[in-house]
């Protein structure tokens, strides 16, 4: 395009659908986490949100971007918020909304998501297919949607005060319906859509509030329209949207979908509503711009097209894009570029990284630099490109291991099977942890300072075996069946791995929000993976010296260690997890010749990559699987291999959790009440399962009557000959207080049940 023919072309904005909210230093984790211990006071922590949304707003501006979102900050999560916004509390709970002031509010607020005595928290499971967790609403015919909060005017409100005339962003009523489950006084048969008529009133409500405060458009977020749920509510989302549309003062409506097409049906459904905008993802897959095609295009309603990737961290390709986008021109009369979906799935600033080769480096885009390149787009669309020429995308620095390749070219069909015969996996009720144990402030602060060159290697190592004898003795005197070496020398369960494989790059600042205040930091996967020595074998081999009690090795599976991480795009997944499965192949080899006969393999993340739509998930799981078979399958019968996933909804891959084929699979139970373990009874599993029975998200601990119950209706649905007894995660981010009652009080309600059975 060149500025000649800048006339003919419709001005052309940009926005982004939402920005990251930890602070670029994770001020919002220390201020919460400093509120929950009582060193942060409410008007504190109310502060520390206020800069961090003034920053976001002050960075996407200083980007270039013309829109800019509101009401994307959230304490803990979107999903809990509009459920407090519209009074959707389960009686266990006293609604924030009824609080006296602040803190109290905020303290029935964080009990929602964290649990307190007498009230289990809410479910958490993963939003879509992304390792942010959101909180299942629980829903009943008791509770009727209203709205008794203000929270997204009065960010509007803050944000127009700083000068920032904001788009308030709401998660939309049918996927808040659709995310939610039944609570258990509901009928049976009941379903959360059946309030959907009164939430719409609730919305309408809003609607008018932010008119009044000013708004000129508000953002409803729909991702569950990429789903084949969503696409089959073309009835309700029509209904949704007609009378919304149907109010009379109201703001403009720019409904925003993500994670994929929504194919034809839906698109046609939005274009011929009230609505003024519809936002598609057009990064994920080519359907977005075909269903474009099929509808005859837009028209009227505008187009947010996201061509700016917000999930993974590569630069866009500005040349490519602008192409792409010049053919959507022809397919609405307005377009606005935006990113294909929220930015907080990213790290927030580059200019924060100075380790990184420089040629990696410049192939990289955070937060900051997409909103930036959203930015460019628009004003090259609208300027022409003689007025500000977009540099090259930058090609991702891949590197080819030819020995890899040729050694994954070499296997046969045997080296993903196991024989059917195999040893035993354990007693009845087997008590056992998931891995790590708490991770105290010292030991932080010695791996902090053995990273700066402060603490002698020498040193840090022996405060290791230190770690690893106190985690060994407590358990043995707890009582538990399989021990764990605790991982005091892991700093997460994939950024480890990551630092000691080939292909891999880490960052030092690149933090991402998971849930709550817990942050990880995904490592880059840029090129071919091997493993050049052996990864845990010494601190697992040390602590097995330490006990005669079996000692499991401790390894993250491929599928992990693909989906928490951001993966090179020029290859297939199965390709890359293949080479992972490999490398982890020679670990489990290294642990099984040092005497280590429990090895347990996590695929946490196995449901979180499973594509949204039902025709293309056959084909992932035939790869995960073969890749997590190809790391466990070169063991001798006598080993037995575990597996560990958590806070995901299971049911629909427990034909692919089954063909794992490891012998024990231990999974988040707690708050999903044995939904998995009914699923798997049902289908006859018949290798061994360890539901979680302690929360390990929540700082209350569970007595041992509430376990025992909770192990008897396992004991219901799966042969105790089979089940195991374990955490619902790791305890890394626990205290040792609340972790040393809890473990007591598991491993006194295994004693009991497995006194009664006999």
């Amino acid at each position: 395009m060149s500025s000649n023919t800048t006339s003919s072309v419709p001005s052309v904005r940009s926005t982004v659908h939402g920005y990251p909210r930890i602070g670029p230093r994770r001020e919002l984790k220390r201020a919460e986490e400093g509120y929950w211990d009582g060193t942060v006071t409410a008007r504190e922590l109310d502060a520390v949100a206020a800069d961090l949304r003034a920053g976001a707003l002050d960075q996407l501006r200083e980007a270039g971007v013309d829109d800019l979102p509101s009401n994307t900050f959230s304490f803990y999560d979107g999903v809990l918020d509009t459920a407090v916004l519209f009074d959707l509390v389960p009686s266990r709970f006293t609604s924030p909304a009824a609080a006296e002031d602040r803190q109290e509010y905020l303290r029935r607020y964080f009990a929602m998501a964290r649990g307190e005595q007498g009230a289990p928290p809410l479910e958490m499971t993963k939003w879509f297919d992304t390792n942010y967790h959101y909180l299942v609403p629980e829903l009943s015919p008791n509770v009727r949607p209203r709205l008794v909060g203000d929270k997204p005017v009065a960010e509007f409100r803050e944000a127009r005060a700083a000068g920032h005339h904001t788009r308030p962003v709401l998660i939309g009523p049918l996927t808040f319906l659709l995310l939610s489950k039944a609570a258990e006084e509901a009928p049976e048969g009941w379903q959360p859509l059946e309030l959907l008529d009164q939430l719409v009133e609730a919305y309408a409500q809003l609607l008018g509030d932010l008119a009044a405060a000013g708004a000129t458009e508000v953002q409803l977020d729909e991702p569950i329209l990429a789903t084949d749920e969503g696409r089959a509510r073309s009835a309700e989302l029509e209904r949704v949207y007609r009378n919304l549309g149907g109010v009379t003062e109201r703001p403009s409506m720019l409904v925003s979908t993500y994670f994929g097409s929504i194919g034809a049906e839906a698109l046609r459904v939005l274009k011929g509503s009230p609505v003024e905008a519809v936002g598609l993802d057009l990064v994920t897959d080519d359907e977005g711009v075909e269903d474009l095609v099929k509808v005859s295009g837009l028209g009227s309603t505008r187009l947010v097209a996201g061509v700016v990737e917000g999930r993974n961290v590569w630069r866009t390709d500005v040349p490519a894009t602008l192409a792409r986008l010049g053919t959507v021109l022809g397919l609405t009369d307005e377009l606005t570029v935006s990113t294909s979906c929220s930015l907080l799935h990213v790290p927030i600033d580059l200019d924060a990284e100075n380790g990184l080769d420089p040629k990696l480096r410049g192939a990289l885009a955070f937060a900051k630099q997409k909103a930036e390149e959203a930015a460019l787009l628009g004003r090259a669309l609208s300027q022409g490109t003689d007025a500000e020429k977009p540099g090259d995308g930058a090609e991702i620095p891949t590197f080819t291991d030819t020995r890899v390749r040729a050694r994954l070219e070499a296997l046969g069909p045997d080296a993903t099977r196991r024989p059917e015969e195999r040893g035993t996996s354990g007693r009845s009720l087997t008590t056992t942890t998931i891995g790590s144990f708490p991770q105290t402030p010292e030991l932080r602060r010695a791996r902090a300072a053995h990273r700066r060159g402060e603490l002698p290697t020498e040193e840090y190592e022996a405060l290791l075996r230190k770690e690893i004898d106190r985690v060994i003795a407590l358990q043995e005197e707890i009582g538990l069946d399989v021990l764990v070496h605790g991982e005091p020398e892991r700093n997460d369960m994939v950024q480890y791995f990551a630092e000691q494989l080939e292909g891999y790059a880490t960052t030092q600042n690149g933090w991402v929000q998971s849930y709550g205040s817990r942050c990880v930091r995904p490592p880059i996967l840029y090129g071919d993976v091997s493993r050049p020595d052996p990864m845990t074998v010494e601190w697992i081999t040390y602590a097995q010296s330490r006990t005669d009690k079996p000692v499991k090795g401790m390894l993250t599976g491929p599928v992990t260690m693909l989906a928490w991480s951001f993966v090179r795009t020029d290859q297939p997944l199965a390709d890359t997890a293949r080479q992972v499965g490999l490398a982890l192949r020679d670990e489990v080899a290294d642990l099984e010749r040092a005497g280590i006969r429990h090895i347990q393999v996590d695929e946490a993340a196995l449901r979180e990559l499973l594509p949204l739509r039902e025709e293309q998930q056959q084909a992932y799981l035939d790869w995960a699987v073969e890749s997590f078979r190809l790391a466990t399958s070169g063991v001798a019968p006598t080993t037995t291999i575990h597996t560990h996933m958590c806070y995901s909804e299971f049911g629909t891959v427990v034909d692919g959790i089954e063909a794992l084929d490891a012998d024990v699979t231990s999974v988040e139970a707690a708050r999903s009440r044995m939904e998995l373990v009914r699923d798997l009874g049902e289908r006859g599993y018949r290798r061994s399962i360890g539901p979680g029975v302690y929360d390990i998200h929540s700082p209350r601990v569970p007595s041992a009557d509430e376990v025992e119950a909770s192990l008897r209706l396992a004991v219901d649905h799966v042969d105790a000959g089979h089940l195991w007894v374990n955490p619902d995660c790791g305890l890394k981010t626990r205290g040792y207080t609340e972790v040393e009652q809890s473990l007591r009080n598991m491993v006194e309600a295994a004693r009991r049940v497995r006194a009664d059975l006999g």
